[in-house]
């Protein structure tokens, strides 16, 4: 008989000074992001933007938060202004469609997707089009 296999993830842990400059800020909430800890990533975004509330890099993080909250209205709102002021941002425009999904705006998610996918070429944002579609009725 096999042992169950089982990982153990390390808490999210913020050490002292790690929200001191914006770059060091991105990088811990970035870490905390990719270990699932959107609230603890939150708490290190929001002084850091707080500091420098125009950078894009924090903001982008800020709405990978909200979406792993599903605070969906909130990273909709972000994620807007990110597109409004880089229109080629491929990620935001995918992660805006995605928000818009998932609040079932579908018809205002695809041209969102749609471009992302074009712009990327990525095969998984293709299938997110083909879901979208077929959720809005304009696939059988």
């Amino acid at each position: 008989m096999t042992e169950p296999e089982f990982t153990i993830q390390a808490p999210a842990i913020v050490f002292p000074g790690a929200t001191s400059r914006h770059e060091t800020a991105f990088r811990t909430a970035h870490d905390l992001l990719s270990r699932r800890a959107p609230a603890e990533a939150l708490d290190v975004i929001e002084p850091a933007l707080e500091q420098e509330p125009r950078n894009r890099g924090l903001r982008t993080l800020r709405a990978w938060a909200f979406l792993m909250r599903a605070q969906l209205q909130r990273a909709t709102d972000e994620l807007s202004e990110l597109v409004a002021e880089d229109p080629s941002d491929a990620w935001a425009r995918h992660a805006l469609g995605r928000a818009l999904e998932r609040q079932s705006r579908l018809d205002e998610a695809l041209p969102h997707l749609r471009l992302a996918a074009a712009m990327t070429g990525d095969p998984e944002h293709e299938v997110d089009v083909l879901r979208v579609e077929r959720l809005a009725g304009r696939l059988e």
